[in-house]
């Protein structure tokens, strides 16, 4: 995509509302479809009837309480083809911060340039700290992953010079971008290293949360968390007659595989 990027609000903190403002929900998207995290890895939202969930829909759920969705774009992640058309048009409703998998500096615009917010930039994908520089003299807006295996980084696109998470932080601060998404895989936060990044700016934690854990939150000094639909997909479901199926259920389908 080509064009001028969108302009942006002023506040670099996002925009919050009454609801659970700490709170950020994270929509994953593959080829338009809603996915949830499953046992295996990510798998189709579904009703019982195995009809798909639509992204549109669930914004529409989602305006009323929050301001600001985070969206893992799969196809941008694990292919390389992040779902543009589908990011602009869901733009148009809630402000976006979008992890697709950002390889470039190019790519990090093309996100943006297609209505995003912010774009994220991931230790996990990024192609190191040369191609962190090139994306911040292009744009200022921009979110920084710190992916995490326990207490240190998981493998890494591109050679950051340590697997210290606080080391990276600092760097990556220190080459422009502030906001820090802490996130750890298949484990638990280290509420040790979110005290320590937070302490030096904002900082996220990427995971499931409930209104209920803010405080251990707030209690690290992290601005909030960013929580998977799979609780709120729940909650919908009760007496509105949508009878879902629970993300673990293996799909009977394979046209979105």
């Amino acid at each position: 995509m080509s064009g001028p990027l969108p302009s942006a609000p002023a506040a670099l903190t996002p925009p919050s509302k009454a609801a659970r403002p700490s709170l950020i929900p994270c929509l994953m998207l593959k080829a338009g479809h809603v996915y949830l995290p499953g046992p295996n890895g990510p798998v189709p939202a579904r009703s019982r009837g195995r009809a798909s969930l639509d992204p549109f829909e669930v914004v529409d759920r989602l305006v009323a309480d929050y301001a600001l969705l985070y969206v893992v774009d799969l196809d941008g992640i694990d292919r390389g083809d992040p779902q543009l058309d589908y990011l602009q048009e869901l733009s148009r409703d809630i402000s976006l911060w979008v992890d697709a998998g950002v390889r470039s500096s190019d790519q990090a615009i093309d996100i943006l340039v297609a209505g995003a917010h912010r774009a994220v930039l991931s230790s996990a994908y990024l192609r190191g700290p040369n191609a962190l520089a090139r994306a911040w003299k292009l744009t200022t807006e921009i979110v920084f992953e710190v992916e995490m295996a326990g207490a240190r980084l998981t493998s890494t696109a591109g050679d950051w010079g340590t697997d210290d998470p606080v080391e990276l932080a600092r760097r990556v601060r220190a080459a422009g971008p502030d906001h820090i998404v802490i996130s750890p895989r298949e484990t638990d936060p280290d509420w040790d290293v979110v005290r320590a990044i937070a302490s030096a700016g904002p900082c996220w934690v990427d995971g499931s949360f409930a209104p209920a854990e803010l405080p251990q939150l707030q209690g690290a000094g992290a601005v909030g968390g960013i929580f998977h639909l799979t609780q709120l997909w729940s909650e919908w479901t009760v007496g509105d007659g949508a009878d879902v199926a629970s993300p673990s259920e293996p799909s009977t389908r394979d046209d979105e595989t």
